[in-house]
């Protein structure tokens, strides 16, 4: 059994496509096997809601009159990046208020920054905006301050460097005071375990080696429709991998954009990482077109099949020692409980499963309807089996 996309995309506009979620396609494969999944259905739905900190915006800010080259910009007290060109800036998720107190008493609590800037705008809120120049024969103003909301915005464009982490650390704390991360709050003595992924849901983890993701994939970003650009930073394919050739650390990686006037405040929010910083939670989905019978197996992965590994933010991942305390599955973390160094210790998840698999079904309903047809990748990203 072999299909292509454009196959499967015609089957999507005569109506004829069979579309199911990766929850849904774990029970198809298990209950019918990989050959007889694949001849059935043609596009599995994935998704993952979660802080991917690695996020932020360009926005064409549009000239004041007299025109201005702007220097500095401030949005509601965050400041952009303005070293692009005269009114282009670019507002990361991370950026923290000008007037935050930071960690000078810890933990710092970061109520406003860059991630809760992003979901203002777009909620159509009212954003101050402050900028300040040094005046050039062109752009000869100094000094611009307005009120504004996204609509006033000519251009808005969400640009991600690094999302949908393909796995990613099972985090915990080994010394005996509690630390506070990007990963959440972490009580000593091994209180606690926090994790980040929707697992069996989770986008690349239904793709392991990127056979249908790449430059061009449609995807579903902050509730619009979006696309993959590049290989995220930190990209990583060549990591250590189980028997089936799932990641067993954090792996791949992508880059994505969309259009930041289509999305949704339900899909794109802010965040406060108490003792760490601001960020940015963003619902990401896409679409696995099942090409012949691996990506099927592939697609019917469930959590006890999945694992991540534990690691210790009290003192290795800080120092970077690489020391691994050991793996868990995910079927495992999402029970509540998980048993570290003899102990059980109770687990929290930084993501939403059940926003992921919202995202997934939204994503079936579109294309069962023939509003949603997939992407073919112009280049496909590295895979970690050296064959790209």
């Amino acid at each position: 059994m072999n299909k292509t996309i454009s196959e499967i995309n015609e089957k999507i506009r005569s109506g004829n496509a069979v579309v199911v979620t990766a929850e849904e396609m774990v029970t198809v494969v298990k209950k019918s096997g990989a050959e007889e999944a694949a001849e059935k259905v043609d596009v599995v739905t994935t998704g993952t809601f979660g802080p991917m900190c690695s996020s932020g915006a360009f926005l064409n800010l549009g000239h004041p009159r007299p025109k201005m080259k702007m220097q500095k910009v401030f949005l509601n007290g965050v400041e952009a990046y303005a070293g692009l060109a005269a009114v282009d800036i670019y507002i990361g998720a991370t950026q923290v208020a000008e007037d935050d107190p930071l960690n000078r008493e810890k933990p710092g609590s970061f109520t406003y920054g860059g991630g809760h800037l992003l979901e203002d705008l777009v909620r159509k809120n009212k954003i101050h905006l402050e900028a300040t120049a040094y005046g050039t024969d062109c752009y000869p103003s100094k000094y611009y301050e307005a009120e504004i909301t996204l609509d006033d915005i000519p251009e808005a464009v969400m640009v991600n460097p690094r999302n949908a982490y393909q796995n990613y650390n099972c985090a915990v704390n080994t010394s005996e005071k509690t630390v506070y991360t990007y990963m959440g709050i972490l009580k000593g003595n091994l209180g606690n375990a926090n994790f980040c992924s929707a697992g069996q849901l989770s986008p690349l983890l239904n793709d392991p080696f990127f056979r249908t993701i790449g430059i061009g994939t449609r995807i579903f970003l902050g509730g619009a429709e979006g696309y993959v650009t590049w290989q995220g930073t930190q990209h990583k394919p060549g990591v250590e991998r189980n028997s089936k050739g799932f990641p067993l650390q954090p792996g791949g990686t992508l880059m994505v954009t969309g259009n930041l006037k289509e999305m949704s405040p339900e899909w794109v929010k802010g965040v406060s990482m108490t003792g760490y910083g601001p960020s940015l939670m963003v619902g990401i989905g896409v679409p696995i077109p099942v090409l012949d019978e691996e990506i099927a197996a592939f697609c019917g992965v469930s959590d006890s099949e999945l694992s991540c590994p534990v690691v210790d933010y009290s003192n290795d991942y800080p120092n970077s020692t690489g020391r691994v305390l050991g793996s868990v599955t995910y079927e495992e973390l999402k029970s509540g409980t998980v048993k570290i160094s003899d102990l059980e210790v109770p687990t929290g998840s930084l993501s939403s499963y059940y926003k992921a698999l919202e995202i997934a079904d939204i994503l079936k309903k579109q294309i069962l309807k023939g509003r949603f047809f997939l992407g073919e990748p112009q280049k496909y990203l590295p895979d970690g089996r050296g064959s790209r």
